[in-house]
């Protein structure tokens, strides 16, 4: 089952983001042993070397490690994983009150309607 990916943008990029959510997401949990690129290259329906260089990236960042004989694992490093969540947390946070606040919405509305999304009540504003 490929993924699907954005056109305007480099797919290697892509699946660096979307390797990075699923390590920070604990899909790929610290020290856990990853795929082939072969075989994760098969799985997003890419070339491995595409596959490859997303994965090169993601060592370079510390994220992934590779030993010679047994194959590339997330890192053990829990607080760079923590550390790369909260920065990403930061970042998505800034970006949604940023369009919220091109709608119109104050923080404090935003506040709002974050907590009755997240009790589950409806919007009626």
């Amino acid at each position: 089952m490929s993924e699907q990916f954005d056109s305007s943008r480099p797919i290697y990029a892509q699946l660096v983001e979307r390797l990075k959510a699923k390590i920070l997401a604990g899909t790929y949990p610290p020290g856990g042993h990853l795929d082939s690129v072969r075989d994760m290259a098969a799985a997003a329906g890419v070339n491995p070397n595409t596959m490859q260089r997303a994965l090169a990236q993601l060592e370079t960042e510390g994220l992934v490690r590779t030993e010679r004989t047994a194959g590339r694992y997330v890192t053990e490093d829990t607080m760079l994983i923590e550390q790369l969540r909260a920065a990403t947390a930061e970042k998505f946070a800034e970006e949604f009150l940023e369009k919220m606040r091109g709608i119109g919405y104050s923080p404090a509305q935003v506040a709002e309607l974050l907590a009755r999304q997240t009790k589950g009540e409806p919007n009626h504003e």
